[in-house]
């Protein structure tokens, strides 16, 4: 090499190393060095936009641990259920496409049986393996279809212990000890506002927490439980809960169980705002009652009742709008043998007002058969107090309040039974027929015929085929007769009593002052 070269070469490693130096001193404060020295050390803001303050922090640090602390005590129910399907029953796709399942093809073969699996959730009220959860979620189960599985994974089979389709609460049990039960509120002590935890396990997904508030009390006549005597006083909530929430709990801020999960509101199958819950009190009673014997021994008052609204209010002369109406008194029932009567108005129990049919009926099945209950009563512009004897519902039978034959000094001619139209109250009546007698087990009183749509009649209950029997207390013979006594009442508000196979029910109903 001759020395021009190696000039020229020790040039350009001088260079080199001059333009090394120059990086290796800029990586740690240049953009060269914050791409090459070692990656990207971090990314984001140094701070936090918003400083939280102590309120918020401690309610941030409660529902955390109201959360961690019930999770354990909600269990996933896995339940097997099996159907008796016709052999030949014709697959959805052909009923899809118009094809009738009928029957029609039966070949005499055996039915097949269809197993189904479902999902729920469930709480754990014992230590030593009581689980509650809803009965639509278990009624179905085969035997030995019952699976519980915790928040840890652990899985045990379960025996149904007993179930109660009209509050919708069922008993489950296991074979385990030292389990985390919940602690029970009392949903006496709900109030509107209130924030609430709802955890379950809906669509699959086990050990789900939603929050919200409780959005309403006393929600009742829903329809979701099944059977005339259904009891619905249901906590509303607006915490999302969707199919799986079935049977998991509702919990207050300090833990406390308050309710069991039941239902949504939702035309889809899936939550679109509000769920119900069943109070814990009405649960607890039913589930200690399970525990004992396996079935439920409630007491009924034997009365068919409704709330009291303004029209009632002011037609039995009360202060306020407040207690329930007694439509209908049982015969031979607790509340016929106590002394109660068709119209009275209960305004208390056990010293706790009352102000709807579904809030009573949730107090009177807290308590069993045998036991007494002090109801404080509105008759006849006084107060007075009755003590009842609670009964099991099978003893109840429906009376039958109509008198037979005329009432005094009534002598029947053929312009009384004319028919007559009440137009402004929107209905019409007749007299009683043979068939009518024979149709709703009376003997006298006067047929409605006809009941307008949107009329005021309508609105308050009247219905075509009910029989008016007594109109303010008096029995009613002829059509004249009721006209007489709803004429007498303008301005006023007159009490018709109906009467039809399945029992009987007061009517109130304001009459115009003017005839038009």
């Amino acid at each position: 090499m001759n020395k021009r070269s190696l000039a020229a070469a020790i040039m350009l490693i001088g260079v080199g190393i001059i333009f090394g130096v120059v990086l290796v001193s800029n990586f740690g404060n240049g953009r060269v060095g914050s791409l090459f020295a070692g990656g990207v050390k971090d990314i984001g803001a140094k701070n936090p936009p918003i400083v939280v303050n102590e309120t918020v922090r401690a309610l941030n640090d409660a529902y955390k641990a109201v959360s961690k602390s019930v999770n354990p005590s909600v269990v996933s129910i896995n339940v097997l259920t099996e159907t008796k399907v016709p052999k030949n029953r014709l697959p959805d796709i052909f009923k899809f496409f118009g094809q009738p399942d009928d029957g029609s093809q039966d070949n005499g073969e055996e039915d097949r049986t269809q197993k189904s699996e479902g999902a729920g959730s469930g709480v754990i009220v014992s230590e030593d393996g009581y689980i509650v959860t809803n009965n639509h979620v278990v009624e179905d189960a085969s035997a030995d279809g019952i699976k519980v599985i915790f928040s840890d994974k652990k899985e045990y089979k379960a025996k149904l212990i007993g179930r109660d389709p009209l509050t919708d609460i069922a008993v489950l049990k296991i074979e385990a000890k030292g389990l985390p039960a919940v602690h029970f509120g009392n949903s006496d002590d709900v109030q509107v506002g209130e924030m609430v935890l709802a955890v379950g396990n809906p669509l699959g997904l086990h050990s789900t927490v939603t929050s919200g508030i409780v959005s309403a009390l006393g929600r009742g006549a829903l329809g979701l439980n099944r059977g005339s005597y259904a009891i619905e006083n249901f906590i509303q909530i607006d915490a999302a809960i969707n199919p799986g929430n079935s049977g998991g709990g509702l919990f207050n801020l300090q833990g406390s169980l308050i309710g069991i999960n039941s239902a949504i509101a939702s035309r889809t199958g899936y939550f679109s705002g509000y769920g119900f819950a069943i109070p814990i009190n009405l649960a607890k009673a039913v589930v200690l009652d399970i525990m004992d014997d396996g079935k439920v021994d409630r007491g009924y008052i034997g009365v068919q009742i409704r709330s009291v609204d303004e029209v009632i209010a002011k037609s039995m002369k009360l202060e306020s709008v407040a207690g329930v109406l007694v439509d209908n008194v049982l015969s031979d029932g607790a509340a016929s043998k106590a002394g109660i009567e068709t119209g009275d108005v209960i305004l208390e129990l056990d010293g706790v007002p009352v102000n709807t049919s579904n809030e009573l009926q949730s107090r009177v099945v807290q308590h069993r058969a045998g036991e007494s209950v002090k109801l404080k009563i509105w008759r006849e512009g006084k107060m007075i107090t009755k003590s009842v004897t609670l009964q099991p519902r099978e003893e109840d039978k429906l009376a039958s309040n109509a008198k037979k034959g005329n009432a005094p000094g009534e002598e029947m001619d053929e312009d009384s039974n004319k028919p007559v139209v009440f137009k402004q109250l929107g209905f019409t009546i007749g007299a009683l027929t043979e068939k009518a007698k024979k149709d709703n087990e009376v003997e006298s009183g006067v047929l409605i015929t006809k009941v307008d749509q949107f009329s005021e009649a309508a609105e308050r209950g009247l219905f075509p085929n009910a029989v008016i029997v007594k109109a303010d207390k008096q029995a009613i013979q002829t059509p004249a007769q009721l006209k007489k006594a709803i004429d007498s009442k303008r301005g006023d508000v007159v009490r018709l009593q109906l009467k039809t196979k399945d029992g009987t029910r007061l009517i109130f109903i304001e009459v115009p002052k003017e005839n038009s």
